[in-house]
């Protein structure tokens, strides 16, 4: 149990004070430190910005968790009948490895005015500036995340005993029956980790957004990454606390009710 006092105290000192923290300033003033209570967050809820923010938000996430999870499990299953798929195993975490600079710089020679798709389809539209812009947002979070889900697929696939299936198709069950009745349950258990990794992994696709069009980007695609760092950027403390403290409420209710919906599903 005293193993365990230093890593509590980093935590404590390092995550929860200064969580706490935020949390009181989100019912100060950012400059006298006065008292509002909830008025904050009435000013954040009212916001243009904000409900601009966080409906492109759930936009994104809408588009490009179940394409990422559906998407990846296809891949996975593909490559479960496959000959030693560990030779190109490296493959899969390239795109994670590449910088976000350099997938900005492909964006730009692909999407600009003077870009390559522009030249092929013989146009003058600037893509990353037009409502296209989501678009390539949700391909470049699918392109960089797909094969890092589809090795976590793989280990759940692998951990399902091949006897069940077998036994299966001796009774003869065809393939989906056995995908929906066998499959399926089996991967219960990573597939609530695999959708909440890929929850909070969409959040980091902010840099690319950032690098492409700065801190106001195109409408389609200003999320609330951008809301937060021009609300730090102007010094909005008690906004920026209170939106915070929003965020994780939702992130943690989320998380929570994708666990009791599993926890039925079992």
């Amino acid at each position: 149990m005293y193993f365990l006092v230093p890593s509590l105290m980093g935590v404590g000192y390092l995550v929860l004070i200064p969580s706490g923290d935020v949390l009181r300033r989100s019912f100060l003033t950012a400059l006298s430190g006065k008292w509002v209570g909830l008025e904050n967050y009435r000013n954040v809820l009212t916001n243009e910005a904000f409900l601009l923010a966080a409906g492109n938000t759930l936009r994104f996430l809408g588009l490009c968790l179940p394409l990422l999870l559906s998407l990846s499990l296809l891949l996975a299953l593909a490559l479960c009948r496959v000959s030693r798929p560990e030779r190109v195993k490296a493959l899969y975490l390239l795109p994670m490895a590449i910088p976000s600079a350099t997938v900005v710089l492909v964006w730009r020679l692909l999407f600009s005015r003077q870009g390559f798709l522009n030249a092929w389809l013989g146009t003058h539209v600037d893509w990353l500036g037009e409502h296209t812009a989501l678009y390539i947002l949700v391909g470049s979070y699918i392109w960089k995340n797909l094969g890092y889900t589809m090795v976590l697929w793989l280990a759940g696939l692998k951990a399902i005993p091949a006897q069940l299936t077998e036994a299966a198709r001796v009774d003869g069950a065809g393939p989906l029956c056995c995908f929906l009745r066998i499959t399926l349950p089996n991967l219960k258990g990573c597939a609530y980790t695999i959708t909440v990794l890929s929850l909070l992994n969409a959040f980091k696709s902010f840099r690319e957004a950032y690098l492409v069009s700065g801190a106001y980007p195109q409408q389609d695609i200003y999320l609330l990454q951008h809301l937060f760092q021009n609300w730090y950027t102007r010094l909005d403390m008690d906004k920026l606390a209170a939106g915070a403290v929003l965020l994780a409420l939702v992130l943690g209710s989320l998380s929570l009710l994708l666990q009791k919906l599993w926890d039925k599903a079992g």
